[in-house]
C-alpha cells in the first residue's frame, strides 16, 4: 500500500487489508510506504488513526517509511493511492516484472478507470478514504485467495 507520505491513506489501507485478511483467515504480508521521505518513522495521521479506532482497527503501531526499490522482491502486488504514486513507483521498477506488480488501489472496483483515492491530509475526507479502501481490500482479498 503506497501514498505520499504514509500517514494517512496508505496505513489505513494497511490496517483495513490486515483487519480484512485475519478475518478470512490468510496468512498474508501487508505493509505500507510513501514515495516520499517527509514523514519516516511517524505514526499515521490522527484523522486516521482516529476513523481506524471508529471502525475498530487499531494503527498505533505503524511508523511511516519510504519505499523501497527492494519492496518489489518483497512483495507480490504493490498498490498505489493515485496516477502520481502510481507514476513514481512505475520510474522506480527496474524491469516488466516489477512494473507489472503495481496497480492501482481503485482498479480493483473499477477496472482501468484509474480513479484516485483523495488525499484526505488535504480535504479531512478520512471516512470517505476509509470507505474506498475498505470496498478495495475486499475485493483485492476475494480475487487473490
Amino acid at each position: 500500500m503506497v501514498c505520499l507520505g504514509n500517514i494517512c491513506r496508505s496505513p489505513l489501507a494497511e490496517g483495513i487489508m490486515k483487519e480484512t485478511v485475519t478475518r478470512e483467515g490468510l496468512d498474508w504480508e501487508i505493509d505500507s510506504a510513501g514515495t516520499s521521505g517527509w514523514h519516516i518513522g511517524e505514526s499515521p495521521h490522527d484523522g486516521s488513526i482516529a476513523v481506524a479506532r471508529q471502525n475498530g482497527i487499531d494503527l498505533s503501531q505503524q511508523r511511516s517509511r519510504k519505499f523501497s526499490s527492494s519492496d518489489f522482491n518483497t512483495f507480490d502486488l504493490i498498490i498505489p493511492m493515485d496516477k502520481e504514486n502510481m507514476k513514481d513507483l512505475l520510474a522506480l521498477a527496474s524491469n516488466e516484472s516489477e512494473r507489472k506488480k503495481i496497480r492501482m488501489m481503485m482498479d480493483f472496483v473499477y477496472p482501468g478507470e484509474n480513479i484516485d483515492i483523495p488525499d484526505p491530509y488535504y480535504d479531512g475526507s478520512f471516512g470517505r478514504v476509509f470507505d474506498m479502501l475498505k470496498e478495495a481490500c475486499q475485493i483485492i482479498v476475494n480475487s487473490h485467495r
